[in-house]
């Protein structure tokens, strides 16, 4: 697809009306429509949030997130951000205001979340992005972004089974993985 082609389909997306109940994101020029989140799903959202301490750090869930220099709009499951950076308005929170996001896999999210969301924020220099996946029952943190585009990445990674405490550094806690659930019967995967 072409930068032109790009810009276009940006323009497209901020006009878009999804059908009601369907999540709706832009990666790299293409729309993607989801389903609701299952229940595991949601649950360890609520977990994370609960661990992360309000004072301190601004917890969205479901903030739509502007990448410069991509034409992706990601939605994640949560963006962690410190309280006196959060804007006070706006549809699209710039991606250099961000501390952690995180994803919480789901069936059909897994090639977007291992590949594709880990490529865009890194391109968008997110200092940490978190996968929790309840497929394979662990998390992975990514860390230290480098690179521009298709072929940014991050450099540093860590994975641990669910039931391990995850030191989440940037926010100054360890976050205890021992409540999160699993997808019973979901073929695993390769990844990460």
């Amino acid at each position: 697809m072409t930068a032109v082609d790009e810009r276009g389909m940006t323009r497209f997306f901020e006009e878009f009306e999804p059908p009601e109940g369907v999540r709706v994101e832009l990666l790299r020029g293409e729309i993607v429509m989801m389903a609701g989140p299952d229940l595991v799903h949601n649950m360890i959202v609520e977990d994370v949030l609960d661990q992360i301490p309000r004072k301190q750090w601004a917890r969205l869930q479901t903030q739509d997130v502007d990448i410069v220099d991509e034409a992706s709009e990601p939605v994640p499951d949560l963006v962690v951000l410190k309280r006196d950076a959060t804007p006070e308005a706006g549809r699209l929170l710039p991606s250099e205001l961000i501390t952690l996001v995180v994803e919480v896999v789901s069936k059909t999210s897994v090639v977007r979340d291992y590949l594709v969301k880990r490529s865009i924020y890194a391109a968008g220099k997110v200092p940490a992005y978190l996968i929790i996946d309840p497929v394979m029952g662990h998390c992975v943190l990514f860390t230290l972004p480098v690179g521009e585009g298709d072929a940014a990445d991050y450099t540093a990674q860590l994975k641990l089974g669910f039931g391990d405490r995850l030191p989440l550094d940037m926010l100054g806690i360890g976050l205890d993985t021992s409540g999160f659930g699993t997808f019973p019967g979901v073929r695993p995967h390769r990844f990460p």
